[in-house]
C-alpha cells in the first residue's frame, strides 16, 4: 500500500488496491468476464473517444467494495479507467463504464468517482492526498467542508453533474498533498475535470481566494462541458475594458475545456459588467485553437446596452491585440485591444484583429 511513495510518478499506476471486497474472487472474475465480453443485459457507457473493448493485459485493481446499493470494482488498464457495478441482491442490470485517464499524473490522478446517487458523489482518492474538502466555486471567501476520508473513499458531497434546475451553487471537490491544493469538479465522468487559472501554456491551481475569485461569476458554465470527455478548464482573465458609459470596467475571460482525447475542446468567451454576479456567454469556439497553449490569444464582442438606453458593440482582444476591425452590421475599426462602437439593437457583426507580431485573428463565434 505504500509502494506509491517511491513511485517514480504520481499516476494512476501507483496507485494501491484498496476496499473491503478486494480479496473476492467472484466478485472480480465477475468483472473483468464483463469487461471482456459484456453480454447484453450490461449497460455500457464510455466518455467521447474511448474505447469500449477488453484489456489488452493483466489490468490493475483500483477498488473493490460496496458503494450505495452495489458493488463496484475499478481498473486501470494504462490508458483508461474501467468501473464495473452490480446490484449487491444480485448481478442483473450490471453496469461497466470506461474513461480516457492516458497521462495523467498529479492533480488530474487524484481522484475517481466511485458512485453517484441522491445528487451526491463519492470519490476515491489518491494515496498522496493528505486533506480532502467541497468547496463552493461562487462563493470564494467561504470556508471550505472538511470530508471524511475512510480508506481513500471521500463521504458523499454534492454533485454539480446531477443538479437540475437554475444554478445557485457549484460545489467542487478540493485536495490537498505535499505538493500543494488543487480543485477539481465532477462534470458527470469517472474521473473529474481539473480546474486551473491564468495565462494559457502557464496556468495555476486554484488554491487561493483571488484563484477562487476569479472562477466564481463563470462557474455556471462548466454546465455546457459535462459529460463530453473533459481533462481540465481554464479560466483566462484576458482583458479589462472601460465601458462607455464610465459605469466601470467590464471584465472579459475566455474559459477553455481541453478534452481527454484532444480534439471536441470547446473555448467560452464570457462578459461580466461591473458588480455582475455572473457572466455571459458571448461567444464560443469548438476545436477552436484560441485560449489554448498553442494559440494563446483571443478576441470576442458583444452588443451592450448602456444605462442610458444606448446601444454599443464591445470588442476586447488579449493584450496582444494591435487592432480590431468590426464588419457586417456594425462597421468600425480601432488600435489597441479594445474597440467601441455605437450600435443599433440586434445588430451583428464579424470581428477581425491583428496582434503586434502581425499575425490576423478572427473573433470567436
Amino acid at each position: 500500500p505504500t509502494a506509491w511513495e517511491s513511485a517514480a510518478r504520481t499516476d494512476f499506476s501507483a496507485w494501491p488496491a484498496r476496499g473491503p471486497l478486494t480479496g473476492d474472487s467472484g466478485l472480480l472474475h465477475r468483472a473483468l468476464a464483463v469487461w471482456a465480453r459484456p453480454g447484453a443485459t450490461v449497460h455500457v457507457s464510455a466518455t467521447a473517444g474511448t474505447e469500449i473493448g477488453g484489456p489488452a493485459g493483466p489490468p490493475q485493481l483500483l477498488y473493490a467494495g460496496q458503494v450505495d446499493n452495489a458493488r463496484v470494482v475499478v481498473f486501470y488498464d494504462g490508458l483508461r479507467i474501467a468501473r464495473y457495478a452490480e446490484p449487491v441482491d444480485g448481478t442483473q442490470g450490471a453496469a461497466l463504464d470506461f474513461a480516457r485517464a492516458d497521462g495523467a499524473t498529479g492533480a488530474e490522478a487524484s481522484a475517481l468517482v466511485l458512485g453517484r446517487s441522491d445528487g451526491n458523489v463519492q470519490y476515491l482518492t489518491a494515496p498522496w492526498v493528505q486533506k480532502a474538502a467541497s468547496r463552493n466555486l461562487m462563493k470564494p471567501d467561504s470556508s471550505a467542508t472538511s470530508l471524511k476520508v475512510t480508506n481513500g473513499v471521500t463521504a458523499p458531497l454534492a454533485s454539480p453533474a446531477l443538479r437540475p434546475g437554475n444554478c445557485t451553487s457549484w460545489t467542487v471537490l478540493q485536495l490537498t498533498d505535499a505538493s500543494g491544493t488543487a480543485l477539481s469538479t465532477d462534470l458527470g465522468e469517472l474521473v473529474p475535470a481539473h480546474l486551473t487559472v491564468g495565462k494559457p501554456g502557464s496556468p495555476g491551481e486554484v488554491s487561493d481566494t483571488a484563484g477562487r475569485a476569479a472562477w466564481a461569476p463563470f462557474a455556471c458554465s462548466l454546465a455546457a462541458e459535462r459529460s463530453v470527455g473533459v481533462r481540465s478548464v481554464n479560466a483566462w482573465s484576458y482583458a479589462d475594458q472601460p465601458l462607455p458609459d464610465g459605469s466601470g470596467a467590464a471584465e472579459w475571460v475566455c474559459t477553455r475545456a481541453e478534452t481527454w482525447r484532444g480534439d471536441g475542446t470547446g473555448a467560452l468567451a464570457q462578459f461580466r459588467t461591473p458588480g455582475g454576479r455572473a457572466a455571459a456567454v458571448v461567444a464560443k469556439g469548438t476545436d477552436a485553437l484560441s485560449c489554448g497553449p498553442r494559440d494563446p490569444h483571443v478576441l470576442a464582442g458583444v452588443l451592450w446596452k448602456s444605462a442610458a438606453g444606448h446601444w454599443y458593440l464591445l470588442a476586447a482582444g488579449d493584450k496582444d491585440t494591435a487592432s480590431i476591425q468590426a464588419g457586417g452590421g456594425v462597421t468600425a475599426a480601432g488600435q489597441g485591444q479594445f474597440l467601441v462602437a455605437r450600435a443599433k439593437q440586434g445588430a451583428r457583426a464579424t470581428l477581425k484583429g491583428t496582434l503586434e507580431n502581425g499575425q490576423a485573428i478572427n473573433g470567436l463565434r
